[in-house]
């Protein structure tokens, strides 16, 4: 009979499960922009590497790049989205899109973004999008010119969208009111 009790103690033991904890659901999303295949020319022949530029943002004004390298293309997407994590930066946005007009540069490529009303969506071509989509700006108009490179066009587009300021920032950096201003 002691035997019977053991193992129905047992198997209480087995059936009752720990408390699970919830899980916290990460605000921040991801976009993987571009892979390039890295190869060193070395004495004994040439080493393969992945390099990947991956764009990350909580679609609330916050958005950031990063560039991983590794041996093996998920590796090298992980580091850059680390890495895209730790270089976030706020954006002031106005609404569903940007406050004014701004021009970024990043080596020869130059991306304007233009303010658009409601309901125009977002109007961008390449890698502008995945960068102006993740910060949260659902009504914009963007044109690229010069170098169409992925990742300095990604990087003219953050430069642009750091340059913003919003009416209430401008008069506080002038020291006036917004009705001043305005």
């Amino acid at each position: 009979m002691q035997n019977n009790e053991k193992k129905s103690f047992e198997k209480k033991s087995f059936d009752r499960k720990a408390p699970r904890k919830e899980k916290e659901v990460d605000p921040i999303t991801s976009k993987l922009v571009n892979v390039n295949r890295i190869t060193k020319v070395v004495k004994g022949g040439r080493n393969m590497r992945f390099s990947a530029l991956v764009v990350v943002g909580d679609k609330d004004g916050r958005v950031g790049v990063g560039n991983g390298k590794a041996a093996e293309v998920p590796n090298a997407i992980e580091k850059a989205t680390a890495i895209a994590k730790k270089r976030m930066v706020k954006i002031a946005l106005e609404g569903t899109t940007i406050p004014h007009e701004v021009v970024g540069k990043f080596g020869t490529s130059m991306v304007k973004l233009l303010p658009a009303s409601e309901g125009t969506g977002v109007i961008a071509g390449g890698s502008v999008r995945p960068v102006v989509e993740l910060c949260g700006i659902k009504d914009i108009t963007a044109k690229s010119y010069g170098s169409r490179n992925k990742i300095n066009c990604v990087k003219a587009t953050l430069n642009a969208l750091q340059q913003l300021r919003t009416k209430e920032e401008v008069a506080a950096l002038r020291g006036k009111t917004v009705e001043e201003i305005l």
